[in-house]
């Protein structure tokens, strides 16, 4: 059993403003001393980027869609070990998988042991903020929700309603936060704007985390942290499926960011080495590679940018081309088309190895959790394996069969991961602690490649 200090922010829905409460505390908590590491609920990128921003270490999904709880509780005992976590909730509290709880931030808090914090919005309320707070403390009887912290709520307000609320709901208020708009994140389509997106984002962390300092009990905070009872859980075991290590080269830029921490640590548990290296900036592949990874992220916004620079565009064509094991999820797969069409709708030329155009669509295309499973041998994987993933995306291609099968949590199917012999392209996103054997078969084709070419 690992003692390990935690809390979960969670709130009633998405808007609340949990993320920027918890980019207050991560800020506050590393100031003080506290050793924070974050983690986010559900199939998250952006936000976690955004923790890493505050802590400059990588933050952690824990997912009860992708994995069992005993793996999710191991990956917190791995990962939180020595620190004090700070768990990033989704949606709305009880908002979990197929209209019910499952995979949900309150069954995270449930498998986890986690104590939760309530962020509500106090705006245009006070004593009906009270029933709110109960409706969520008592909707499940094990709810976990142990405080509260006020969101949009001025200090003459919250000194007005702190003690009547403590007294109508039992638990304890710890504290609020007034409206910052010189620390507002934009929005777009798949959430916020990423972290490196924003002028003068550490002074904005610095801003939060002043205010928590300020108008929070951080020292009770902790203390219901510290209440969490010692956590166990356990993990696949992971050796290193070779000898030599296979360089793998990351698409990591702008255009390409959407990676979980956990995937990229996999393949290096597995004996990869992975190379970062940008389509955006750089005009080769790094060298002596056995295998590319090319992650989602925002390439029509940078559909311009990524069409001038021809020599990756020719290097990446070539070398899918000759047999390069190559993984591309979701942006990267878009990158792979013949074109792209950036937000504005005009059509740029992409790298071309896959016969197809990638267009923009009026709404969210797919939104949700799958499961995958291959309808051919594929290079991560061979027919009928299957792995949990998701997709979200509001592009979408022209591309239209595949050698997997999409199985949606309301039985609805559809054909993707385009059909190619040494490349795995498609809109799903993998979380590789689903089916541990995909990075592991990724990791062992990339050696291969690389040995044959000796």
């Amino acid at each position: 059993m690992t003692p390990i200090p935690r809390i979960l922010i969670a709130a009633p829905a998405s808007g609340t403003g949990k993320t920027t409460v918890t980019l207050a505390l991560l800020s506050a908590l590393r100031k003080r001393g506290a050793n924070p590491v974050s983690f986010k609920c559900g199939p998250d990128y952006i936000d976690p980027m955004f923790h890493r921003a505050v802590l400059g270490i990588p933050s952690y999904n824990l997912d009860l869609f992708f994995t069992p709880e005993d793996v999710v509780r191991g990956l917190l005992c791995r990962h939180a070990a020595g620190h004090t976590a700070v768990i990033e909730g989704v949606m709305g509290y009880y908002d979990g998988s197929g209209n019910t709880t499952a995979a949900s931030s309150y069954a995270v808090a449930v498998v986890t042991e986690t104590p939760v914090i309530l962020v509500v919005s106090a705006h245009g309320a006070y004593l009906s903020l009270a029933a709110t707070i109960n409706g969520f403390k008592n909707f499940r009887p094990d709810s976990r929700i142990a405080g509260v912290i006020l969101n949009e709520c001025s200090k003459s307000l919250f000194d007005m309603v702190k003690d009547l609320l403590t007294a109508e709901t039992g638990l304890p208020i710890l504290g609020h936060f007034e409206r910052l708009p010189d620390c507002a994140i934009e929005s777009r389509h798949l959430g916020l704007v990423t972290a490196a997106e924003i002028e003068n984002l550490h002074l904005k962390l610095d801003r939060l985390g002043e205010a928590a300092e300020k108008c929070v009990d951080l020292d009770a905070l902790l203390a219901l942290a510290s209440s969490a009872p010692p956590l166990e859980g356990s993990l696949p075991s992971i050796l290193p499926a070779l000898a030599k290590k296979p360089r793998i080269a990351v698409a990591q830029d702008d255009a390409f960011c959407f990676y979980y921490a956990d995937n990229l640590d996999l393949l290096t548990h597995f004996g990869a080495e992975l190379v970062p290296f940008s389509p955006l900036r750089d005009a080769a592949l790094p060298k002596d590679i056995g295998a590319l990874y090319l992650g989602g992220g925002y390439p029509e916004l940078y559909a311009d940018v990524l069409s001038q620079n021809t020599s990756m565009r020719r290097a990446i064509f070539d070398a899918v081309s000759s047999g390069l094991p190559t993984l591309a999820e979701c942006g990267g797969y878009l990158y792979l088309h013949d074109t792209l069409e950036d937000s504005a709708g005009k059509t740029y030329p992409m790298a071309g190895v896959l016969s197809g155009h990638g267009f923009k669509t009026p709404r969210l295309q797919r939104f949700g959790y799958i499961h995958l499973a291959a309808d051919d041998d594929t290079i991560l994987c061979k027919t009928g394996e299957t792995i949990p993933a998701h997709e979200f995306h509001y592009w979408d291609s022209t591309i239209t069969d595949g050698m997997c099968t999409a199985r949606r949590t309301n039985g609805s199917t559809w054909s993707c991961v385009a059909k190619h012999p040494t490349l795995f392209a498609g809109f799903p996103h993998l979380y590789f602690y689903g089916n541990p054997a995909f990075a592991e078969n990724f990791v062992k084709a990339a050696a291969a490649y690389s040995e044959a070419r000796l």
